[in-house]
């Protein structure tokens, strides 16, 4: 018997099958969705090993930096000094007529009693190559110091007393470790017979060890071991408020005006394309102007702070512009609304509500652009400001260098020891630096308003 043939139209199958398609779709969407999110997160968590990657990276750089500045440099906070007792007799320093003036302390030779002093350590040295070598000991500024002493106070002539003064550079990197003795005579400064004669005065106890105060009370010298930064520190402190001096006003003064009271054409418009072109201006292209106006139209005194500070204005004032016109910007349209709504006037807007809001803003870019300044040396070379100047500048007329330039004599010098000296220098430039950013970001958190 056959079977009977199903109705052509069957609701429950049609149902389920409906229903097994919809759930079958459902799944689908659901898994490429699924899938979707999978990947994008993955990317995020690519995207944020990579972020942390980049500031590790950032991070260790920075560290290699300053691992080897510091490894370098930090010797160069430690002086060697010898201490000899001397005795100034006084027909050294009197005149024909047997008399001590300034004059004749003046002209006197105090190199005499110091190399006394050190041949009594060592009596079997008697030719004179041998003595040469022993005198190599002492400093340049040994015999200077011995001057200043008996001019402070005559009442040392005739009698013993102590001199403690640096010894040269070559002995005070030997008792800092950095000569190996191991190496051939003929490679290295000292010999064997001096090194033997400075360990002996080693274990004589006239050797010491000390902070070095030179190389913050001393301006520039020839002999590494009394030179020092105090110079162009001054220079560098001149330079900067000459900078302070003149950019400031004139960039905020120049923001303000731009901002507030001038008019939107294409004057004003090609001003704006010309500050921010100048923003990227190499600094040396500064140095050149200053040089071809400052220095020779106008004649003012070259390798002084007066002129390093105007070139260097030059160089910041589109950084104090921007950062001014930023800050401006950021003052809510509110405030002018309602300081002109009670009556006064645009002047009177600015002044008293705009710009007290602004000015954390503008001290901030000012700071940050000071802090670029101090670090400029291409501008200042070519102005002259390049040369060896002993003296500490008494203002900002008299010769003088900076910091950045200072290291760049100390790096250009052949002598070892000035390798300790740079790098101290750098690390006595970037405690400037760090202060000055570290100064800007408070400024900028203690008056910061989140509108």
């Amino acid at each position: 018997m056959a079977s009977p043939r199903p109705n052509a139209y069957d609701p429950a199958a049609t149902a389920a099958a409906e229903g097994t398609a919809v759930s079958t779709r459902t799944s689908t969407t659901a898994e490429r969705v699924n899938a979707g999110l999978k990947a994008r997160y993955r990317a995020e968590k690519r995207f944020r090993m990579y972020g942390v990657i980049a500031i590790a990276a950032a991070l260790m750089m920075v560290a290699t930096l300053f691992v080897s500045i510091v490894s370098k440099g930090y010797t160069a906070f430690v002086i060697t000094s010898i201490s000899l007792p001397v005795t100034v007799e006084r027909d050294l320093v009197a005149n024909a007529d047997g008399e001590v003036t300034e004059k004749s302390i003046a002209f006197a030779n105090f190199a005499k009693p110091l190399r006394d002093a050190l041949e009594a350590q060592f009596p079997e040295v008697e030719s004179r190559s041998e003595r040469r070598a022993l005198y190599s000991i002492l400093s340049d500024g040994a015999s200077f110091k011995l001057q200043r002493m008996i001019e402070e106070n005559p009442d040392l002539i005739g009698r013993e007393f102590t001199l403690t003064s640096p010894v040269s550079s070559d002995f005070d990197v030997l008792n800092k470790g950095q000569i190996d003795l191991s190496a051939p005579e003929n490679m290295r400064r000292i010999s064997d017979a001096q090194a033997g004669w400075f360990q002996t005065l080693q274990e004589r106890g006239l050797i010491e060890t000390a902070f070095n105060t030179n190389l913050f009370t001393n301006g520039d010298s020839r002999q590494p071991e009394l030179a020092g930064i105090w110079g162009a520190v001054v220079g560098s402190f001149y330079t900067l408020v000459v900078t302070l001096a003149l950019s400031f006003p004139i960039g905020v003064a120049a923001a303000v005006y731009l901002e507030e009271f001038a008019p939107k054409n294409k004057w004003t418009d090609l001003i704006e394309v010309n500050i921010n072109n100048l923003a990227a201006v190499p600094s040396i292209v500064f140095g050149l102007l200053g040089l071809a106006v400052f220095l020779q139209v106008f004649g003012l005194p070259r390798s002084a702070p007066l002129v390093g500070g105007m070139v260097l204005t030059l160089m910041t004032l589109p950084t104090i512009i921007i950062a001014s016109r930023a800050a401006l910007k950021s003052v809510p349209p509110s405030i002018r609304e309602a300081a002109l709504g009670v009556g006064a006037s645009k002047l009177q807007m600015i002044t008293h509500h705009v710009l007290p809001l602004a000015m954390p803003g503008m001290l901030t870019g000012t700071i940050i652009g000071m802090a670029q300044a101090l670090g400029e040396t291409a501008p200042l070379l070519m102005i002259g400001m390049v040369a060896f100047v002993v003296d500490v500048p008494g203002g900002p007329m008299d010769p003088s260098t900076v910091l950045p330039v200072q290291i760049y004599l100390w790096a250009d010098s052949p002598e070892r020891a000035f390798v300790a000296k740079t790098s101290a220098a750098i690390m006595v430039l970037l405690a400037f630096l760090v202060f000055m950013n570290a100064a800007a970001v408070l400024l900028r958190k203690k008056f910061e308003r989140r509108w």
